[in-house]
């Protein structure tokens, strides 16, 4: 039996996230208290006193959904992965959780990535749309075949894909996807078109980062959004986790990877029960289960 532990990405947020955790251990106190210090600003009281709408910036969603995840792990007992993945940024959260990254450097990390996510938002308006009911071959087609930018970015599940690129671009494959007969084509509540190339001003601004951040072999293989493969080689680590600013998220992909692997157990750790939902979309088989307080 081999388990493995995925990590959610930014969307997971609530009010209130991680408050027990904190109110519960010692522990978790102490690595919110470091943060707050990192971060140049009390983040636990947005967590646990903001508004939906004080959660929605960059600057606090990307790092409180990483605290949230990395803590809880950091946190929990028994936690022993065969295998872990995160979504988007989960795969930050992912890689500290498996000694990959120390938890300062990850979270350094994490706020630079927020901030000039941010920056690209603003300069470049961008968007992404949710399409149900095509094959992710049919999503792809009809994206090429659009002028401008856009891409497939979340393979989610089977069935489920989001692409990402221009307003005009978006909307346009939009309407192309529900006459290719996608089920529904919904724009989301989005600030920008993340995982697109319009994110390139973001990947340049970190690769310098990246590359000066200690990464170590993890403790077990972590599996990318880019390549949806077990990595533990810390330079392809990197490589690919610069390249995720730009490149799609394989998360479908990733996690028939991972049963094909071996893995018949997943947890999700951190905030929300997104993933769950998607893992057992992707495999009916595959034993899922969240840990506590990743509960809303």
């Amino acid at each position: 039996m081999k388990k493995a532990y995925v990590f959610p990405g930014q969307g997971a947020q609530f009010p209130g996230m991680a408050k027990e955790l904190f109110d519960g251990d010692e522990r978790a106190r102490e690595f919110f208290r470091s943060a707050c210090g990192i971060l140049g600003f009390d983040i636990t009281d947005i967590m646990f006193n903001g508004t939906p709408e004080d959660l929605k910036a960059t600057r606090v969603t990307q790092p409180a959904i990483f605290l949230h995840s990395t803590i809880l792990a950091a946190c929990t007992d028994d936690f022993r992965p065969d295998m872990v993945a995160g979504h988007s940024l989960g795969e930050f959260s992912a890689l500290a959780a498996a000694g990959a990254m120390s938890f300062d450097d990850a979270l350094r990390l994490v706020a630079l990535r927020a901030s000039e996510m941010q920056k690209c938002c603003e300069a470049v308006p961008g968007t992404m749309a949710a399409v149900i009911g095509l094959p992710d071959a049919a999503v792809e087609e009809v994206c090429a075949a659009v002028n401008g930018i856009v891409i497939a970015a979340n393979y989610n599940c089977d069935g489920q894909v989001v692409i990402s690129g221009e307003n005009e671009a978006v909307a346009e494959a939009c309407v192309k996807m529900k006459e290719a007969g996608a089920k529904r084509a919904l724009p989301l509540a989005v600030s920008g078109a993340f995982h697109s190339p319009l994110m390139e001003p973001a990947r340049l601004a970190l690769g310098e980062a990246i590359a000066a951040t200690p990464i170590v072999e993890p403790v077990c293989p972590v599996y990318q959004n880019v390549t949806a493969t077990a990595e533990t080689d810390p330079v392809r680590i990197k490589a690919n986790l610069l390249a995720q600013l730009t490149s799609p998220v394989r998360w479908t992909q990733s996690v028939k990877a991972m049963i094909a692997d071996g893995a018949d157990s997943f947890t999700e750790i951190g905030p929300g029960t997104v993933l769950q939902g998607l893992v057992k979309r992707i495999s009916s088989a595959a034993g899922v289960e969240v840990a506590i307080e990743g509960k809303q």
